[in-house]
């Protein structure tokens, strides 16, 4: 019968050690592609795959948006990160396209001033170099989320 002996540290790290996952794939413009879910992790997921300088653009839209709407609620449905309250629906959603992030305000004709143009919904698009209005971007978030929301 063999000997047993006792396993080395780099053999026991090696097989409990989880393998990295893959990086989510980068769908048309550079969208990432994460699986639907509810909750903070795969809006953090979505954010930490995307790319370049969009990373920072939707870190920085999540700290805006948490810090005004107590509370919020998070999903990530149709490959982009959506904000709402409880109840009342969604009232913002992040997409990346190729040369900007695209805010999407639901209810955005109802805000004050309306930012882009649009029927109902309305849209910021954030590119590389543009300064944000962080006062302005906060104050339409805190309008967006007294509106009724979206279902979806």
């Amino acid at each position: 019968m063999a000997e047993r002996r006792p396993k080395t540290a780099a053999e026991v790290t090696s097989k409990t050690v989880a393998e990295p996952a893959a990086a989510p794939r980068l769908l048309s413009g550079g969208n990432p592609q994460i699986a639907k879910g509810h909750g903070d992790a795969p809006v953090q997921a979505y954010i930490a795959a995307m790319p370049g300088w969009k990373s920072e653009i939707g870190r920085r839209l999540d700290v805006i948006i948490t810090g005004t709407v107590p509370g919020v609620s998070k999903a990530v449905k149709w490959n982009s990160p959506f904000y709402g309250v409880e109840g009342q629906g969604w009232f913002l959603g992040v997409h990346c396209f190729t040369k900007y992030v695209k805010v999407a305000f639901f209810r955005g004709a109802l805000l004050d001033p309306p930012p882009g143009a649009s029927n109902h919904v309305r849209y910021l698009d954030i590119r590389e170099n543009d300064e944000i209005d962080e006062a302005q971007l906060t104050d339409w978030v805190e309008q967006a989320s007294r509106l009724p929301g979206e279902r979806m």
